[in-house]
């Protein structure tokens, strides 16, 4: 049976103690511990700058509509 975790998992892993992304969460759990939220505030305005960046550099996408 394959498990879509995206969409399966939403309200929690259904496959519990055999899910095979148990080691990411455990990663990310220590990683969060382990960082200053002043750390993680400032990563996410820089990833929030960045995007806004890619977003002015790039000439505006016209979408016209067909006859």
């Amino acid at each position: 049976m394959a498990v879509n975790c995206a969409v399966d998992c939403k309200d929690g892993c259904v496959l519990g103690n055999d899910c095979p992304n148990l080691k990411y969460t455990a990663e990310a759990s220590k990683f969060i511990a382990d960082t200053s939220l002043d750390d993680l505030l400032a990563m996410a305005d820089g990833a929030v700058r960045r995007k806004m960046l890619e977003r002015t550099s790039q000439p505006p996408k016209w979408v016209l509509p067909e006859d």
